[in-house]
Parts: C-alpha cells; sequence; structure tokens
C-alpha cells in the first residue's frame, strides 16, 4: 500500500477531521514549556511543533488498570474464598497526529516484544491495533538528533500508518500524504483529497534528502556494527562505566522520555480496606531507578548508578540487538539528552564503548 495525497495547509484541520472521524485524535499542544500530546478537538488547528514528550503513552499508557478483583467468600465455608476478576478493557479507536518518524519507530521496538515475543500482552495489542499513526518527516535536524545513526531517518516510515511531508512555501505551502499501511490508506482516502502530482512529489523526495543531509553533516553516523560485541567487552571494565556516569543523578527522565524504553511495574490497590476488592495496575518502570532490581531477599545486582546506566546502554545497543535481527532498541530521537539535567549525552557513551579497548577491564 503506497500512494500520495496533497493537502494544501490550509486544509489541514479539515482533512485530520475527516481522517480521525470515529476516532480519538491525539496531537501535539503546548503546556508551559512542553510540547504533549494530548486529545484534539475537531476543527483545531493542530500543532506542528515536534513534541517534547513522545505518544507512547497513548498506546503504552503511563498507567493502566489490568483488570479488577472481587475476593468472595463462601457462606457455607467461611474459611474458604474464591477470587472473580474483571478484565474488561475499554479500548477507543485512536489517531496519533504530528509523531514524528522515530516515535513511531518506538512502537516497531515495542512490537517485537509485546506483539512478537513470547509472550503477546493482550492490552498493548488492543490499542496498537486501534491507533492510526500519522508521522510529520522533520525538516531540520535538531542539535541532540542522531536517528541516522540507529537505522531510523528523518523520513522513515517504519511504525507508521501515513508519513506527511511539508513542501512549498507561502501559499503553496502543503503536505504531500503518502499511505503507508492498508489501514492508512483507508483513513486517508476518507479525506478525500487530491493526488499529489509529480512536482510535490519529487518536493517531498528533496526535504528528504537535505534533512538527512543536515544530520550527516551535524553528526556523521560512525559505524556502529561491532558495538553490540564491544559493548559486551565493556562490561566488565566498571571503571569506564564510573567514568561514563560521573554526573548521572539516576533520576530517570531519560527513560520516561525514551519512546523505546518499555519497562514495568506491577502493583494491587485495594478498594476500601478490607481487602476484599480492589485491581491490578501496570505502571512504567525504569532501569535507572536504584530500587528496580531489588529482589525479595533484599539482594540488588545493580545497587550503583554506574551498572544501571551499563545495563540501559547495553540494552538498547547490545542485548536488544542480539535478540531482533540487529535492530538497536534506540531511536535516535535525542530526547534523552535534552531531558537530562545533567546532559549525559548517550552517543558519548556509545562512540567510547565502541573504540577498541585501551586498557585491560578492571573487573
Amino acid at each position: 500500500m503506497s500512494f500520495a495525497r496533497y493537502i494544501a495547509r490550509g486544509e489541514l484541520a479539515r482533512a485530520l477531521d475527516d481522517m480521525a472521524r470515529g476516532r480519538v485524535t491525539y496531537a501535539p499542544r503546548r503546556e508551559g514549556d512542553a510540547v504533549v500530546f494530548r486529545p484534539r478537538a475537531e476543527g483545531e488547528e493542530p500543532l506542528l511543533a515536534r513534541a517534547t514528550v513522545p505518544p507512547k503513552g497513548v498506546i503504552f499508557p503511563q498507567s493502566e488498570r489490568l483488570f479488577a478483583f472481587i475476593r468472595e467468600k463462601d457462606p457455607n465455608d467461611p474459611g474458604h474464598t474464591t477470587v472473580r476478576l474483571d478484565s474488561t478493557v475499554d479500548i477507543e479507536p485512536a489517531l496519533i497526529f504530528g509523531a514524528r518518524p522515530c516515535d513511531a519507530r518506538g512502537f516497531h521496538i515495542f512490537d517485537r516484544v509485546y506483539l512478537n515475543g513470547p509472550h503477546r500482552d493482550p492490552y498493548y495489542a488492543a490499542r496498537r491495533e486501534a491507533t492510526v499513526v500519522v508521522t510529520l518527516a522533520c525538516t531540520k535536524a535538531g542539535s541532540t538528533c542522531f536517528c541516522h545513526w540507529t537505522g531510523c531517518g528523518p523520513a522513515d516510515t517504519t511504525g507508521s500508518d501515513i508519513l506527511l511531508t511539508p513542501v512549498g512555501v507561502g501559499n503553496d505551502a502543503g503536505f504531500v500524504a503518502v499511505a503507508v499501511t492498508e489501514r492508512g490508506g483507508a483513513v486517508l482516502e476518507r479525506a478525500n483529497l487530491p493526488e499529489a502530482d509529480t512536482a510535490r512529489a519529487d518536493a517531498a523526495q528533496a526535504v528528504h534528502a537535505a534533512t538527512h543531509a543536515a544530520l550527516e553533516a551535524q553528526s556523521p553516523a560512525p559505524d556502529l556494527s561491532a558495538t553490540p560485541a564491544r559493548l559486551l567487552e565493556r562490561f566488565p571494565d566498571t571503571g569506564f562505566w564510573r567514568d561514563m556516569s560521573d554526573k548521572c543523578l539516576s533520576c530517570g527522565a531519560c527513560t520516561y522520555l525514551c519512546p523505546t524504553c518499555y519497562c514495568f511495574n506491577i502493583t494491587d490497590e485495594n478498594d476500601g480496606g478490607d481487602g476484599m476488592r480492589g485491581r491490578r495496575l501496570r505502571s512504567w518502570d525504569n532501569c535507572m531507578s536504584s530500587l528496580f532490581t531489588r529482589e525479595a531477599s533484599g539482594h540488588n545486582p545493580r545497587m550503583g548508578k554506574a551498572l544501571r546506566l551499563r545495563n540501559r546502554v547495553g540494552h538498547k545497543f547490545s542485548y536488544y540487538p542480539q535478540l531482533h535481527e540487529g535492530v538497536v532498541s534506540c531511536n535516535g530521537c535525542g530526547r534523552c539528552i535534552t531531558g537530562c539535567p545533567v546532559s549525559v549525552d548517550i552517543r558519548e557513551m556509545v562512540v567510547r564503548a565502541t573504540e577498541a579497548n585501551e586498557e585491560t577491564p578492571n573487573a
């Protein structure tokens, strides 16, 4: 499925209304200094700015109820209790508008774990199936962007259903919209848009090429083919990881802003206080938290922040690729760098870890 339509700039809100009919639309909205994805009202002119926070929460909520539980005593045997579960989940059809290609690629990383792994996650699967992702190709390389390092790119379509590319200026400004998937095509057809002519399709390709060239000029992509193996070699080099984590505050902001981080915790909450009814919740968790790996015995194999940072970098650039056909669990969006209060830069860690070891690891 691949065809292109043209959306004049002044027609964007109307076209989006048509495409999102019957769905809750999530689009970027400015809140204070941040740009976040929020439900959009019909007719609302969408903000085209790159969001501070990725839209992963639409499909993988920051906190969600998995099921409710009710304990019931047997009236003939009060010592015997049965548990009844209510796993009804209300999933609304949704459309994400204005995600960037790196954001959509994040869902592809999730898919490999929650859809195609040994344990299919029904909650994620239901929301993923019910959500159309409309991405907006990047026209400017941010100072912390490095998507071209990780197999992604400013016009990557991985994880998207529709890709929009801004073309033209002034009265001729608009978007070339390409249907990437069948459901994206079905949604795009609803907007009753003209075909994108050859000149506009060529203009979109030129935008893609120019942005990619700007990224390369700003930060040439290094050869990371040896990185998975080199990171494993660096694993016992605690001196290296202490050096890399010296200024890290272990606050976990990098993980919450990351479109590819998918760790969670499970907790039970009681309704009332008698423990007879309540709910089981799943909430985001992060490997930079000191309690993330604490075991029931009290032992914590990653008590130090250096060990936690080693795991974070190793997972994205070594463990995950080795399990998933070389796919890196990082999309190079750079939010972990811009959002870090002390500017820890994952690019520096990856490059230095990939370099040939100059010293014998001090395991």
